[in-house]
């Protein structure tokens, strides 16, 4: 029904349980999904994951017939230095991660790019220096999971807010396992364009990119519909074009301008149009 390399986050419905959440996605059409794991944004996956929970929520998802292309979860502050004891308790968050990733055989594992704040623990410097080396050294490890390590390089809330901060964090992560996800709704609230930002990131390499993900936004705010906000969806995907992108798409529709009763119909909205765009 909608293209093949578009999915939909199940943020997008995140006010549902997960079993109700994958067949409203199922149902809509959708054949692809990115599964959130983001404690206190999206509670689909238990935060204290253990093999059996696992196992529970690939057997929701193979049940809803739906693939699964990424585990969008968090392992904590990456800029936060640790002691030796908290370093080994998010070791092993990170490998329950992973080891959910590859139960429902999704391609990646995607982390964020740095606490919730905006405001450097040390220096920024510092701080980056911090969050590289911590998801280099997660990608080593998704890599003996069998799966790979993407992050979320430009997030509006995050340390990594501004594109400049993204690019940054990019250039420390040249030449490791860890690939990008480039999300439209916070490059436009970051105040940047798509197309410098798909052109910035692609001049890292190709492959750079490994997924964009989808929503409307305006300067300042992340959380609007497609349709709703200045996103320029066309232009973005014409520069992906342009880039030799060749990964997928997903809507992640967190939008506060619908109600719960209005998402179904916005997302298969909003799929169709960025369908016709693909």
């Amino acid at each position: 029904m909608f293209h093949d390399r578009l999915g939909c986050s199940s943020i997008s419905f995140r006010h549902l349980p997960l079993a109700e959440a994958l067949a409203t996605m199922a149902g809509l059409g959708f054949e692809e999904i990115d599964l959130g794991a983001l404690p206190g944004v999206c509670d689909h996956v238990p935060f204290e994951l253990t093999a059996h929970d696992a196992g529970q929520v690939a057997d929701a998802v193979s049940a809803a017939g739906l693939r699964v292309r990424s585990v969008n979860g968090d392992i904590g502050d990456l800029n936060v230095p640790l002691d030796a004891a908290a370093q080994a308790a998010r070791a092993e968050h990170l490998d329950r991660l992973l080891a959910l990733t590859r139960a429902v055989g999704a391609k990646a594992l995607v982390l964020p790019c740095g606490a919730l704040s905006p405001e450097p623990l040390r220096s920024l410097g510092e701080d980056l220096d911090l969050v590289a080396a911590q998801l280099s050294t997660a990608g080593e490890r998704a890599a003996e999971h069998g799966v790979e390590l993407w992050t979320e390089s430009l997030h509006f809330y995050r340390l990594c807010g501004t594109l400049d901060r993204a690019l940054a964090l990019a250039d420390r992560l040249a030449g490791t396992r860890v690939r990008h996800v480039v999300d439209l709704s916070h490059v436009v609230a970051s105040g940047s364009q798509p197309q410098e930002t798909v052109s910035a990131f692609a001049a890292g390499g190709a492959g750079s990119i490994a997924q964009v993900h989808l929503r409307d936004a305006v300067p300042g705010n992340i959380n609007l519909s497609v349709g709703n906000g200045s996103v320029d969806f066309a232009g973005a995907l014409a520069a992906l074009r342009e880039t030799g992108f060749d990964g997928h798409f997903s809507l992640e529709l967190e939008a506060h301008d619908l109600t719960h009763a209005e998402r179904p119909a916005a997302a298969a909205k909003a799929a169709s149009f960025i369908t016709d765009l693909i």
